[in-house]
């Protein structure tokens, strides 16, 4: 565990309105920032940063948390990642790592480095010289060859481990970051063995996984990939970003594996990234969405390739980036199309490249026969279901034209169909939103079993989170409420889980505030904490409020499963009631 006091210093080091408008762009409100959210797709901001308590909080997703969470969400690393990423950023030490699980982490990553430096240096070998060959055969370059730190697996079943071992790693911290597997007899073997390997480097600079990738038809699969580890999550990082990231384009191109990534950037196109060893995923969307405001996708042009890009594009509408289409004619990828017609040519294929919607578009067309009745209608129904995809008023305008023109169906039909069709998902998606906020609003933030006793219980559980936010806002009322109330008479757990890492803070002489609880706080504590501070970051709470907090949780009654139930519409309305009547009397007092 990391001491609460490196966390402290590092919280008051951290400008979280810096951090953040490193990724959304923010506008100065009052004493908020806002902006359009950056972890789900968004018109209108929702997404506030409150500096004065160093937390964030969207209203539309739910996502909230300090500046460790927003680094973990947005990086997509974990806990330590995050906290190391921040410590970096502040000037500060990393910090000591005293349990088990992040000194396994520093081991792998230690003994990926150290095997990455052995596969570079087998590459040298008389048993490397197939591996070179292969290189050759494939136009790279020495430079390419060593700025991607690219290596050779010995064919033995042990060679690799046991040099490891020599280099004082153990059996289980092998096993665990993927250098050995474990046969069916009990014994254990090298998982890379005779392949051009690849190594995965994070944003870090860390090694944390291998791509290994055979040289001939024979010997298993073509590409073999780390699995998962205590270190790497496959779906959360990318191929070549670390190096994709320094570039100052901000038109990242998607390529379907690691030789084309490579060979692009050997040609001068320095952003382009590849997932790796499984389908795109919306955790990499994100991913790339920080760096990147338009993203081309070159993936294969055999079939499998355009299924790849039309799940891309599917993924990609959920996130705020420009989507682009490359066609390639003339060569299967990115890779054989540059060792063919050269960087120029492709540089001028980049230039003029098909945005999403004419993408789809030329797929739906592609499909029917116009010069049929049918096949025109086919056509539109299709279209008109890509027009009412992320399309702004302007592009439906353009799209409408054309597909009358192809079509010859009239303009003001094209566009009647349109307008229906708009509508139809415009209720759909309303009907969405209403359970959403049936599920996530009012009622989903009292998390209270009816059993606990139905209408009552739900309004004891709302004044326990309008106290925790008096008493986090306005630790003047803490020594009262700490001598009323103690944490067995709350009935959401999570709430007496903040309400006692608040007395553990407050009896140690420590400031309460959001940093400092937040650390001691799970993940989905943490969001509803800082929920219910955001929605009452402009009220200003009384003594009389907090009495009355007090009174309705002192009124709670036992559980009992014969309580009444309220739906979820009552439910929802009770609460606003009763938080009007809080307000009401906020004035009045």
């Amino acid at each position: 565990m990391i001491s609460q006091d490196y966390l402290q210093e590092l919280a008051q080091r951290t400008d979280l309105v810096e951090l953040v408008s490193g990724y959304v762009k923010l506008r100065h409100r009052g004493r908020t920032y806002t902006g359009l959210c950056p972890f789900h797709s968004e018109k209108t901001p929702s997404f506030v940063v409150y500096p004065e308590n160093q937390s964030f909080y969207c209203f539309g997703c739910g996502v909230g948390g300090d500046a460790i969470t927003f680094v973990k969400k947005i990086q997509n690393v974990d806990y330590l990642e995050a906290v190391k990423t921040l410590a970096a950023r502040a000037g500060m030490p990393l910090p000591e790592e005293k349990d088990d699980t992040s000194r396994l982490k520093s081991r792998i990553l230690a003994m990926n480095k150290d095997a990455a430096r052995f596969y570079c240096a087998q590459l040298n070998t008389p048993e490397g010289m197939q591996a070179r060959g292969y290189l050759r055969a494939r136009a790279l370059q020495d430079a390419t060859i060593r700025r991607f730190g690219l290596g050779y697996s010995p064919a033995g079943f042990h060679t690799t481990s046991d040099y490891l071992q020599k280099k004082g790693y153990t059996q289980q911290e092998m096993l665990a970051g993927g250098m050995i597997r474990q046969s069916q007899k009990g014994g254990y073997f090298d998982f890379f063995r005779g392949r051009v390997m690849f190594p995965i480097i994070d944003l870090r600079g860390n090694v944390i996984a291998f791509g290994g990738r055979r040289m001939g038809e024979e010997g298993g699969p073509k590409y073999l990939n780390s699995g998962d580890t205590p270190v790497f999550k496959k779906s959360r990082n990318m191929f070549a970003l670390n190096l994709a990231k320094r570039s100052k384009s901000r038109r990242y191109i998607l390529c379907e594996g690691y030789m084309d990534a490579i060979a692009l950037h050997q040609a001068g196109f320095d952003t382009a990234v590849a997932p790796l060893g499984t389908a795109f995923t919306p955790e990499q969307a994100r991913l790339l969405s920080t760096y990147a405001d338009e993203l081309v996708l070159s993936y294969d042009s055999d079939e499998a390739g355009q299924k790849a890009t039309r799940r891309a594009i599917a993924i990609l509408e959920q996130e705020s980036i420009k989507v682009s289409v490359l066609g390639i004619t003339g060569a299967k990828d990115p890779d054989e199309f540059l060792k063919k017609y050269g960087a120029e040519r492709f540089s001028m294929l980049l230039d003029g490249c098909s945005n999403a919607i004419e993408y789809e578009l030329s797929r739906a067309k592609a499909k029917y026969d116009l010069a049929t009745a049918d096949g025109r209608l086919s056509y539109v129904r299709e279209a008109i279901g890509v027009l009412c995809g992320r399309c702004t008023p302007t592009e439906r305008d353009v799209y409408i034209g054309r597909l009358s023109q192809e079509t010859d169906i009239s303009r003001q039909a094209l566009s009647s169909q349109l307008q229906s069709a708009l509508r139809q998902l415009n209720r759909r998606d309303e009907r969405k939103r209403q359970q959403q906020l049936l599920s996530e609003g009012s009622v989903g933030r009292v998390k209270v079993p009816y059993s606990q006793g139905g209408q009552k219980a739900m309004g004891v559980a709302f004044a326990e989170q309008q106290l925790m936010a008096a008493a986090i806002k306005k630790p003047e009322f803490l020594p009262y409420i700490l001598k009323k109330l103690s944490a067995q008479q709350l009935l959401s757990q999570q709430i007496a889980q903040i309400y006692t890492a608040v007395g553990q803070l407050y009896e140690q002489g420590q400031y309460v505030d959001f940093s400092a609880l937040s650390q001691c706080l799970t993940d989905e504590t943490r969001t509803l904490l800082s929920r219910i501070l955001a929605q009452n970051y402009d009220v200003a709470f009384t003594q009389r409020d907090v009495d009355f907090y007090l009174d309705k949780i002192a009124q709670s009654v036992p559980r009992s499963s014969q309580a009444g139930k309220m739906s979820e519409a009552e439910l929802s309305d009770y609460l606003d009631k009763l938080k009007q009547k809080k307000l009401k009397g906020n004035h009045n007092g």
